[in-house]
């Protein structure tokens, strides 16, 4: 069972920060190769889901994502940095994610449309929960993107 938390980044405790800042670090600099600035600027006028589950006794961030609304990164609101980390891989929490950040996404900007620039090998993952390819592919930290809208 994954335990889902909203917040905005005046919200998340210290250490769920560190933590989901050191998941981000994990997945997309160490395993995923790509050097790049993941403290971006948007993080402190964003939303951050963060998906808990209880592994014997210990809490552990299994997925994470975060969601910038309406005008700031683009016209629709986005949601990024979506991550399922190592020790949660397999297990569905994926699709629990996106499907749990959708949903507060709308609830938190009620009418917008959400846009998502996704790794194109998972073009059919995301197209499952209602997002639709609008660009070609285009590299992306040496990984192949594509822009979807949902």
């Amino acid at each position: 069972m994954i335990e889902w938390q909203w917040r905005d980044f005046d919200g998340i405790p210290g250490r769920d920060l560190y933590e989901l800042l050191r998941q981000r670090q994990d997945v997309f600099v160490l395993e995923q190769q790509c050097l790049y600035p993941d403290l971006d600027g948007y993080d402190q006028g964003a939303h951050h889901l963060l998906g808990w589950r209880n592994i014997g006794g210990k809490r552990e961030l299994a997925a994470y994502l975060r969601c910038i609304a309406p005008g700031v990164k683009f016209p629709e609101m986005s949601l990024g940095r979506v991550l399922t980390t190592a020790a949660a891989r397999g297990i569905g929490a994926g699709r629990l994610l996106v499907a749990e950040g959708v949903r507060q996404a709308e609830l938190q900007h009620p009418g917008h449309r959400i846009r998502i620039g996704a790794q194109a090998h998972l073009e059919q993952f995301y197209a499952g929960f209602g997002f639709q390819t609008i660009s070609a592919p285009y590299e992306e930290d040496g990984i192949a993107h594509i822009d979807m809208l949902r």
